[in-house]
């Protein structure tokens, strides 16, 4: 019995890639089919003309930070939520 070497996994990891881009293809091609028999887009269109650069792809919404303090008191909440619900599997 063959091992397998790092050509051969190369090859076969190559020949389920060309695979399954094949069949992605063949469901593109399908939903474009339906689409056009439903004749209209499928899907939320954007909210407004902010949504449709590039910022909307890349998430350029700054993120909020929290406060150490604020992060212990969370932790503190959600161990007592826990320790609730232990209690109550307990019995």
């Amino acid at each position: 019995m063959p091992k397998n070497t790092p050509a051969a996994n190369r090859e076969i990891l190559e020949a389920a890639l060309h695979g399954l881009e094949l069949q992605r293809q063949k469901l593109d091609d399908q939903i474009a089919q339906v689409r056009s028999m439903l004749g209209r887009r499928v899907g939320r269109p954007p909210k407004g003309p902010h949504e449709t650069g590039e910022t909307a792809r890349t998430g350029s919404r700054r993120r909020r930070t929290l406060s150490d303090e604020a992060r212990k008191r969370i932790a503190a909440a959600q161990k007592k939520r826990w320790a609730a619900y232990r209690k109550t599997q307990s019995k």
